[in-house]
């Protein structure tokens, strides 16, 4: 995969985690309510929702209140624990050693080192990873709540009140 490109459904994950965070503990819910709330597919929404689960990010609930619920409190979710749960952890970049090849190759030991492209991405990377490793779920839904329009919260609360009083 291409250096630092993640899939879609790590943004999903992230969203529908962010909405979790901002449920009373008591509230879990279905992926089907999740995928209504922010247009997208259920199936896929679901697997990324499965990611997690396996990971100890959410918890499934089962019953007639039944769905999605944080497994943790949202202060103890880094955004780097659901990039790996959803992406994977091995490193983005690999390196293939092309520098090995072609009209004036030598015998593998005589390169002493990883290639230094190798190693600046891969410092790269490990900053990326501690940068997301500072920042918790709980500081993402506070952002969120200050930058969310207010009449966009208010929408969202009726949408919610409603449909979970549907049942």
């Amino acid at each position: 995969s291409v250096f630092m490109k993640h899939s879609e459904g790590l943004e999903w994950a992230v969203h529908a985690c962010t909405l979790l965070a901002a449920l009373p503990p008591a509230i879990a819910l279905p992926a089907r309510l999740l995928a209504e709330f922010f247009e997208l597919p259920e199936p896929y929404l679901a697997k990324q929702m499965q990611k997690l689960s396996r990971a100890g990010i959410v918890e499934t609930r089962r019953g007639p209140r039944g769905g999605y619920a944080l497994a943790r409190l949202a202060a103890e979710i880094t955004l780097l624990q659901m990039v790996e749960a959803i992406d994977g952890a091995e490193r983005h970049f690999r390196c293939s050693e092309i520098r090995r090849c072609g009209p004036s190759a030598v015998p593998g030991a005589k390169y002493t080192k990883p290639c230094g492209i190798a190693r600046s991405m891969w410092r790269a990377e490990a900053a990326w990873r501690q940068e997301l490793a500072r920042v918790t779920l709980a500081e993402i839904h506070q952002t969120g709540l200050a930058e969310t329009p207010p009449d966009q919260t208010a929408k969202a609360l009726a949408w919610f009140q409603e449909k979970l009083h549907q049942d």
